[in-house]
């Protein structure tokens, strides 16, 4: 969602400000703005609608320079997007802040804020907290304490990085739901909700904890945890290379993020597997005495993770014979839940600070879960850091808004679960992980092959240039990928796409099929191919456009409206894993055609900490 960047320096750091929004972009955003405390000894900012590159004309035309500086990407919560509910929010002209998150009573707030005295110029739940600030500094004097008074009073969500020209020596910041890292300089130092943002300063990062306050100097950083006492955090040297956020040779960072799952699949694979099996220690030290207590399996996600999960569930009950539920996250958090004996809950994030997905993890450990199992790309993560057990996922920095590689690497990691979870509770059959790890070592190659068909996808894609709907079908495991794909064209094509389970075809969707709707299709080489089969026959018979990627060897052919794209064959466990990768490029291609904003869609965000 909304992006914070902060500096205190010897130097100018408006630049450092920019370039830090520049690299959040990825977040999803309306508009953006910058807070200076400037060389002449008073705070002044610059704020437009749109994208940073407006700022930055902005900026050229009005130039900012100081030693102190906040800076904001904001996607808009409580008023429109427009340049007075762009951060920074000023009280006065002594005080400013950016606010990533939700302030719940924010009304309540604005009113006593008003008795106060205080004039509103913003629709934003964030101007209540920089007006109270002020009133809290009024009465203590000091910006830390005065930012201690006032978190306390308020309720929701929140990242907040806050500047005073009454102490223009420090940068004071609180985190709540709310991801911020403070990253570590010499001679200066600087803030951020995500560390990219500030490669380009240093490689030396101190993730905040839920409640922490921080000051940030020049030459020191002090924080107190939500029991308001002093503590240390542990430093993390940040290792990934700076091309991450480079686009490369690559027209998007979509296209360059497919293409890189062979390689991040492997990653993910390094060190948890044995000979012929999985390394069950690769989920935690105790995850082998745990998992042989399990006897079901709660999964919640959302968006993308929530598909990967409902492949999980084909794996977990059919391979190793564990029931399992999987859940939509918003969803999950807000119903009367009914704990099997012995679950494991697991939870599937990208990020680590999805809001819904965060909160039904705290929800489930009131209820009596087993224990709890993250998977998840960010090893810092509030999810990570508060699950019993993790599966990091090695997709690396994922920058554009559809998921791509964070997904393939998620299914790798919910097959390594399965495995492990069989494995431990004897119930695979003989033979089955031994060939499944076999797969696994193969799938980055095969991924390979799946990518090097990019241009017959590009030339399928043309098919969707003028359409306005599409249907998706698959069966199986297959059908989890189905929704996957037309998730994908959905996002950042803007076409509308549905998916169903091909048998379901007769149940109502055959009634949308005709010569303008194209329909999408996965059809591996497996017991359901033949079935399969029939599905797509209904589909010609009503002239609807097939476009079917299919196993070499299942016997589907081209023909009049029917486009088959053969795929390598695979082990049918693990082709819901080959198969995400045609649909991803078709997607791609086909937004790439329509003009959009393929890394950036429209009012959508990369990471959701908010409801």
């Amino acid at each position: 969602m909304c992006g914070i960047v902060g500096a205190i320096a010897e130097r100018n750091i408006t630049a450092i400000l920019v370039e830090g929004l520049k690299r959040l972009e990825y977040r999803g955003y309306d508009s953006a703005g910058v807070a200076v405390f400037s060389h002449e000894g008073k705070l002044e900012r610059r704020r437009r609608a749109g994208k940073v590159a407006e700022l930055d004309q902005a900026l050229l035309g009005e130039p900012l320079a100081g030693r102190l500086g906040i800076a904001h990407t904001r996607w808009a919560t409580h008023g429109a997007p427009c340049e007075r509910n762009a951060h920074p929010h000023f009280s006065g002209e002594q005080l400013a802040v950016v606010h990533n998150g939700i302030i719940e009573n924010h009304d309540a707030l604005r009113e006593q804020l008003k008795g106060l005295g205080y004039v509103f110029t913003s629709d934003t739940d964030t101007e209540v907290i920089v007006h109270l600030l002020d009133h809290k500094l009024a009465a203590l004097g000091d910006l830390t304490s005065a930012l201690k008074a006032a978190v306390a009073e308020l309720h929701g969500a929140y990242g907040l990085a806050v500047i005073s020209a009454k102490q223009p020596d420090c940068l004071v910041a609180a985190r709540s739901g709310s991801p911020l890292v403070i990253g570590l300089g010499l001679g200066e130092n600087f803030l951020a909700s995500d560390q990219l943002a500030l490669r380009q300063v240093t490689d030396r990062f101190v993730y905040l904890e839920e409640g922490d306050i921080a000051e940030i100097r020049r030459d020191s950083v002090q924080i107190w945890d939500q029991q308001g006492r002093s503590v240390q955090r542990e430093q993390v040297q940040y290792h990934e290379g700076a091309e991450a956020a480079d686009k490369g040779e690559y027209r998007h960072f979509m296209l360059k993020e497919i293409h890189e799952q062979p390689k991040v699949v492997q990653r993910t694979l390094e060190g948890r597997l044995g000979n012929d099996h999985v390394l069950v220690n690769a989920f935690g030290p105790r995850a082998a005495e745990l998992f042989a207590k399990v006897r079901n399996v709660q999964i919640v996600a959302c968006g993308t993770s929530y598909h990967a999960g409902m492949v999980a569930r084909y794996w977990l009950e059919g391979l190793a014979g564990i029931p399992c539920q999987i859940e939509v996250a918003s969803e999950f958090r807000y119903r009367k839940v009914v704990v099997q004996p012995d679950t494991l809950f697991v939870t599937i994030s990208q990020s680590g600070e999805t809001a819904d997905t965060l909160a039904a993890l705290r929800n489930a450990k009131e209820l009596g879960y087993l224990t709890s199992l993250a998977i998840c790309n960010v090893g810092t993560s509030s999810l990570v850091r508060e699950s019993d057990l993790t599966l990091l996922t090695q997709a690396g920095p994922e920058i554009g808004v559809a998921s791509t590689k964070a997904f393939t690497t998620q299914l790798v990691g919910l097959m390594l679960l399965t495995l492990s979870l069989g494995q431990v509770r004897g119930t695979l059959e003989a033979g089955v992980e031994a060939g499944l790890v076999e797969g696994l070592r193969r799938l980055p190659t095969h991924l390979g092959e799946a990518l090097a068909m990019d241009k017959t996808v590009e030339k399928v894609a043309e098919l969707f240039a003028e359409k306005h709907h599409t249907l998706f079908l698959g069966r199986g495991a297959q059908y989890p990928v189905a929704m996957e794909g037309s998730l994908k064209l959905k996002e950042i094509s803007y076409i509308h796409a549905e998916a169903y389970p091909a048998g379901e075809l007769k149940h109502g969707p055959l009634a949308l099929v005709d010569s303008d709707m194209p329909v999408v299709t996965v059809a591996p080489n497996n017991e359901l191919v033949e079935k399969l089969k029939s599905n797509l026959q209904e589909v010609r018979a009503r002239g609807g456009q097939l476009i079917v990627f299919a196993d070499r060897e299942a016997g589907i052919e081209n023909g009049e409206g029917t486009h088959m794209v053969a795929m390598p064959h695979i082990n049918d466990a693990l082709a819901p894993i080959l198969y995400t990768i045609p649909l991803q490029l078709l997607s791609y291609y086909v937004a790439v055609l329509k003009g959009t904003d393929v890394d950036q869609p429209r009012n959508l965000a990369k990471s959701v900490t908010v409801e």
